[in-house]
C-alpha cells in the first residue's frame, strides 16, 4: 500500500490539467491511467477552438500536456483502477498490484463512445466499423463510407473523411445537426457528402468486412453501398466503480457542479465525466484546474 494527497484517476486532458496544478500546490500526486495519456483528443487531426492554439493537432496536444506535466513532477502510472472505496476519511484506489491510500481523489475517467446497437455492428468493429475516423479514415481512401450522428464529433468527422473518400453518406436521426454552425455550413457545402435526416441505421451487412448498409428513412428502407460504417452517436461515462460512493445522474454521470465537488466528500469530478452543458478541452481542462485547486483547500481544511 502507497499513501499519496491525491490519486486522479485518468490522464486526458482533465485529469493531465489536474496534475499540473497538483504539483503546482505542492500535493504529493499519482496519476493512474488504464491505456495511454491524452484521452480521446489524441485521436483527432485538427484541433480548431482550443485558445491560443490555433491549428494544433490532437496528439501533439496531448503530448505538450503530458511533458508539462511530468516536467512539474507529475507521476503515471498505466494501471487500471479495479476498485474504490473509504474508510476513516481515506480513499483505497485499488489497481491489480498496488492499492493507494488517498486523502483525496479527481475522478477524470472520461467517458466512451456510444455504440448504435444494431446487427452487424460487434461482428464487424475493426472490419470496417469504427469510432474514430482520423484513426482509421485512412484506410477507406478513395472509398465510400458512412457517418451516423449528428453532432459536433460526427460533423467533424463526416468533413475529415469527405477529402479522402469518394463518398461519405451521413445519417442522421433528427432533422437538424447539434453542431457548432460552422462545421455544419462545411458539411453543407461539401460535393462528395449525402445526408440522410430523420434515418437510422437497422442493420450492417457483409461477409468478412462491411459491405453495406440497411437505413430507414422517411421513405422507408434504403440500402447504401459502403465499405466503412464510422459511429459518433455520443459518450458514455464510465463511473460504476464510483456508485457505491457518491450519486450519478441518471445517464451515469457524477452529480458535480462547476466548483468539480462530488456528493462525496474529498471526491472530486473533472472532464466528460461530469455533469455538464458542454464537453470540449477546454472545459476538460478547466474542470482539471477547479479540481486540482478544490483538492488542495479539502487537505488544507481536513
Amino acid at each position: 500500500m502507497q499513501q499519496k494527497d491525491l490519486v486522479i484517476i485518468g490522464a486526458g486532458t482533465a485529469g493531465l490539467t489536474a496534475a499540473i496544478y497538483a504539483c503546482r500546490s505542492g500535493l504529493d500526486t499519482i496519476v493512474l491511467e488504464e491505456s495511454m495519456y491524452g484521452g480521446q483528443i489524441v485521436s483527432t487531426g485538427e484541433i480548431e477552438n482550443y485558445p491560443g492554439m490555433p491549428g494544433v493537432d490532437g496528439f501533439g496536444f496531448a503530448s505538450s500536456l503530458h511533458q508539462q506535466a511530468e516536467g512539474l513532477g507529475a507521476k503515471i502510472q498505466f494501471a487500471p483502477v479495479t476498485a474504490i472505496s473509504k474508510a476513516d476519511s481515506w480513499f483505497y484506489v485499488e489497481t491489480p498490484d498496488t492499492t493507494w491510500l488517498a486523502k483525496t481523489v479527481i475522478a477524470a475517467n472520461g467517458a466512451v463512445h456510444r455504440k448504435l446497437g444494431c446487427e452487424g455492428e460487434e461482428a464487424f468493429q475493426g472490419k470496417g466499423v469504427s469510432y474514430c475516423a482520423t484513426c482509421d479514415g485512412a484506410f477507406f481512401k478513395n472509398k465510400s463510407v458512412a457517418v451516423v450522428g449528428g453532432g459536433n464529433t460526427a460533423v467533424e468527422d463526416a468533413l475529415y473523411l469527405s477529402g479522402i473518400c469518394q463518398k461519405v453518406h451521413m445519417i442522421h436521426r433528427r432533422d437538424s445537426f447539434r453542431a457548432h454552425r460552422i462545421s455544419v455550413e462545411k458539411l453543407l457545402a461539401a460535393p462528395n457528402v449525402q445526408i440522410h435526416y430523420q434515418s437510422q441505421v437497422l442493420r450492417i451487412n457483409g461477409k468478412d468486412r462491411v459491405e453495406g448498409l440497411e437505413v430507414s428513412s422517411p421513405a422507408g428502407t434504403e440500402a447504401l453501398q459502403v465499405q466503412g460504417v464510422f459511429v459518433a452517436v455520443g459518450l458514455a461515462p464510465k463511473n460504476q466503480l464510483f456508485s457505491s460512493l457518491c450519486q450519478l445522474d441518471e445517464s451515469g454521470y457524477f452529480a458535480a457542479g462547476e466548483d468539480c465537488r462530488t456528493t462525496c466528500e474529498g471526491l472530486f469530478a473533472a472532464g466528460d465525466t461530469r455533469t455538464k452543458p458542454l464537453r470540449q478541452l477546454v472545459t476538460a481542462a478547466a474542470d482539471g484546474a477547479v479540481a486540482a485547486s478544490m483538492a488542495a483547500a479539502y487537505i488544507q481544511t481536513h
